[in-house]
């Protein structure tokens, strides 16, 4: 286990330093002053300060942030705000700044995919194994047939044509576009249900191995990422409609017995393999963290866009201590959940 903690650390260092990264960076370059710059919650381990920004590590490994002077009210240690205060910033160098976060994430989750697909290769759309009397059969779909478009859809890899076939609960008819021989076909499949597995089947097995050359792997890296991203999407969907409960929602404990039981079953094959489970984990914590940001919610920077974009059309801000209320608001809020999440790692694991 203390393996897998170092491995989890070293995974939140990056993901979070990375998003943080983002927002430090796009806003010296927008010539906005930066209080603090710190990783993690609570109280601070060690501290030290260059330049005009203090840099902190705190004890609980739950987010992290970059504070900017003037921001919800934060002044100067003389009690005033400067022309390099946040809210002084051109409106766009302002909503750069918040942007950068979430976008840094997916940069890093991009960078992350590249390494993924070029050590390990991809698996494609291309059907190895057609279920015979199975309904993928009588629609005519055969071996060596490369499927392009589910629902009118893009497909490239085999994983999102899982996803796909497992989020259809209802059995929906789905149109297939497949390439065979140079040319292209449709069909539709009326998928079985499967009273063992509780599910419908399409009744095709796809994902031939691709080692990819150099356009191949950025192509590929990209799609990997995108495939993340919308089963991000497709997850906080099911959580609201109560297709997901709270077990299926993991806080730092959760976290860290993913990273172990992973560690436990590749660790056999070598530190290679573990190293790029790891990674694979961050990619898609990345892409999560980014996700997540950009929702338009109190606290987080899609609930700062928001008011970003208020303030576009209205002509002027909201008035600072109301947005500063929403924002505390929504911080007191998220705490709250985080404690929640956190009970139920501990009530779920121990």
């Amino acid at each position: 286990m203390a393996v897998s903690i170092i491995f989890f650390l070293i995974i939140f260092f990056v993901v979070v330093i990375s998003h943080e990264f983002g927002h430090f960076i796009v806003a010296k370059k927008n010539g906005i002053r930066v209080v603090e710059f710190f990783v993690g919650m609570g109280p601070s381990l060690f501290s030290f300060t260059r330049g005009e920004t203090k840099y902190s590590l705190k004890l609980f490994p739950i987010g992290g942030a970059c504070m900017f002077e003037g921001e919800d009210g934060l002044a100067t240690e003389k009690g005033e705000v400067s022309e390099r205060a946040f809210p002084n910033a051109p409106i766009w160098s302002r909503f750069a700044t918040i942007f950068a976060g979430p976008f840094f994430n997916f940069l890093t989750a991009y960078v992350m995919a590249v390494i993924i697909v070029w050590a390990c290769g991809v698996t494609t759309t291309e059907v190895h194994a057609v279920n015979e009397g199975s309904s993928a059969q009588a629609a005519g779909l055969q071996t060596g047939d490369v499927i392009t478009q589910i629902n009118g859809k893009h497909v490239h890899l085999s994983g999102e044509i899982t996803l796909i076939s497992q989020l259809n609960t209802k059995g929906e008819a789905m149109e297939v576009t497949y390439e065979r021989e140079g040319q292209k076909y449709t069909t539709v499949i009326n998928p079985s249900y499967d009273e063992a597995d509780g599910r419908y089947y399409m009744g095709i097995a796809v994902g031939e191995y691709l080692e990819c050359n150099v356009w191949q792997t950025f192509s590929y890296a990209f799609h990997t990422m995108k495939f993340f991203a919308e089963a991000t999407f497709k997850s906080l969907g099911m959580l609201v409609t109560g297709q997901l409960s709270r077990n299926d929602v993991a806080g730092p404990v959760g976290l860290v017995k993913m990273v172990d039981d992973v560690y436990d079953a590749v660790k056999p094959y070598g530190i290679w393999e573990v190293v790029l489970n790891m990674i694979n984990i961050a990619l898609l914590l990345s892409v999560n963290l980014g996700i997540m940001n950009l929702l338009p919610l109190p606290a987080l920077d899609g609930g700062r866009l928001v008011f970003l974009l208020i303030e576009a059309v209205r002509g002027k801000p909201v008035p600072p201590e109301k947005e500063g209320l929403v924002h505390f608001a929504g911080m007191m809020a998220l705490l709250v959940l985080m404690v929640l999440v956190l009970f139920n790692d501990i009530t779920k694991f121990f």
